[in-house]
């Protein structure tokens, strides 16, 4: 007897100004399974999802939920019908608490007036722990990383009584532990009867987690099936449209024995302990290590944004500044920050003006920018970087992830740095793109810059850099140069 249908979208469409974000959008969603939604950016997904989720409204298309015709014109009134979202772009409002985050409009009163505070916090305990999401329900969301955010947004998707719940990009900012413990949790729902709409560039994931596959590509509908009839081959094929050629960047780089920056003993209370470590010029030195390890942390101490309790950073020899990134991008260091849209791009601003944002003293003289050399700059950034746009003045908010981007690794070249920090370089993008980040970092060093990498992924590392630090509670457990360690093997170390 066949799984019955949660969720049917057929050719489902959606134009802005006539121009078509969406052309066929096709899903077919059975209940206690999780379904992927894959394809690259740009194919219409998030567009897809927000139709369903009614934060956008179709221009054509049906949309069945239990078999009967839905029409939803706010995300109120989808969740009244049982269909809660994990969006891929995080929005908390940082003053208040994670509790306060997660029942937003939904506090238990007292009087029918008052919140409750101490029911509150006790909900939101208990939901965590049900979890197993290691967040305090009392803490400001301002005061959390990037990656526990993630998980608050999770428990919020989790904490409506639902029977079909949209992921876009869950684990984009968190570990390989976390999302082990998200796949838990997914399959405690999925186990009850509800359905899984799940998007995610990191095509291992889906491997483990996904019962159906459907693709997009150029805003339609390519191809939909189980997973376990394809490879990753296919579903690469059936995303990018051709065969992706995966380049061992490492093949034939060589690192100089020259050394580009020095770490000594650098600490901060709460956040790392006594690192120490050496990046060679032409060298990527990739930083593997789980949430809480302190690798965010430690990048943005060595680029200024924080300062350290006690250690020495040296770049060429000279000592860095401390906690003044306008002097350390003078010094020849630049960083590509861990979420592109809250701290690495203006998004209102023009594609021209983020590019340039960074290489302002260069380009202007007695405080007048030169227009010419400012435009000059962004028109050899973009063909560098090969990045797609049909106008220079168009808003970044506008392009797809994978521009975005690169538009972020477009204004930190612009310094001409010596050394380029880059905390999670490809969060939220997708194959393609990944495999053009990787080229750009590849040819930096190559031509005689270094570059520390820090990221969650432990095949990106694996196939990237030279050697791999590895942290763990915010201490250095090793630096691996074994070309043939195994993603277990990181892990293990890491744990």
């Amino acid at each position: 007897m066949a799984t019955p249908l949660l969720l049917q979208a057929e050719h489902v469409a959606k134009a802005y100004a006539g121009v078509p974000a969406l052309r066929d959008g096709r899903l077919s969603l059975r209940a206690g399974s999780v379904h992927a939604l894959c394809g690259g950016n740009g194919a219409g997904k998030s567009t897809f999802l927000s139709i369903l989720m009614g934060i956008t409204q179709r221009d054509a298309g049906s949309i069945l939920l239990n078999g009967a015709p839905v029409q939803f014109n706010r995300p109120s009134e989808a969740l009244a019908a049982g269909i809660a979202m994990i969006t891929q772009e995080l929005e908390p409002i940082p003053y208040m608490t994670v509790a306060e985050n997660i029942w937003l409009g939904r506090e238990p009163r007292r009087a029918g007036c008052i919140v409750d505070s101490k029911t509150l916090n006790r909900r939101t305990r208990e939901l965590l722990e049900s979890l197993e999401f290691d967040v305090d329900a009392t803490r400001p969301m301002h005061r959390l990383s990037v990656a526990q955010v993630q998980l608050v947004e999770i428990a919020k998707a989790f904490s409506h009584d639902c029977q079909v719940m949209i992921m876009d990009e869950p684990t984009s900012a968190i570990g390989e532990r976390e999302a082990q413990t998200l796949f838990k949790a997914i399959r405690r729902l999925t186990a009850r009867g509800a359905g899984i709409v799940y998007v995610s560039h990191r095509l291992s994931e889906l491997a483990q987690i996904a019962d159906d596959y459907s693709i997009f590509r150029d805003g339609a509908f390519v191809e939909s099936g189980r997973m376990a009839d394809i490879d990753r081959n296919h579903l690469v094929r059936g995303i990018v449209g051709q065969e992706l050629t995966r380049i061992d960047h490492k093949v034939g780089r060589e690192c100089a024995a020259a050394t580009c920056l020095q770490v000594d003993n650098l600490s901060r209370k709460g956040e790392f302990h006594d690192i120490s470590l050496q990046l060679r010029q032409g060298e990527i030195l990739g930083i593997y290590g789980l949430m809480g390890s302190g690798r965010s942390e430690f990048l943005n101490c060595i680029y200024g944004l924080t300062v350290a309790d006690t250690g020495s950073v040296t770049l060429q020899g000279k000592p860095m500044p401390v906690g003044l990134p306008k002097a350390t991008i003078n010094a020849g260091m630049s960083l590509v920050t861990e979420d592109r849209k809250d701290s690495g791009l203006v998004l209102t601003g023009s594609i021209l003006s983020n590019i340039a944002l960074s290489a302002y003293k260069r380009l202007s003289s007695w405080s007048l920018i030169n227009a010419r050399k400012e435009a000059q700059l962004a028109q050899d950034m973009v063909k560098r970087l090969q990045i797609k746009t049909t106008s220079l003045t168009l808003p970044v908010a506008s392009m797809s992830g994978g521009n975005q981007q690169k538009v972020v690794l477009a204004k930190c070249l612009s310094t001409e740095p010596v050394c380029l920090l880059c905390d999670e370089p490809t969060r939220g993008i997708d194959e393609g793109a990944k495999q053009e980040i990787y080229h750009l970092l590849d040819q930096f060093v190559r031509a005689g810059g270094a570059a520390i990498v820090v990221s969650s992924e432990a095949p990106e590392l694996l196939h990237l850099s030279d050697r791999i630090a590895v942290f763990k509670g915010g201490q250095l457990v090793t630096i691996s140069t074994n070309t043939a360690l195994s993603q277990e093997a990181l892990l293990s170390l890491a744990s």
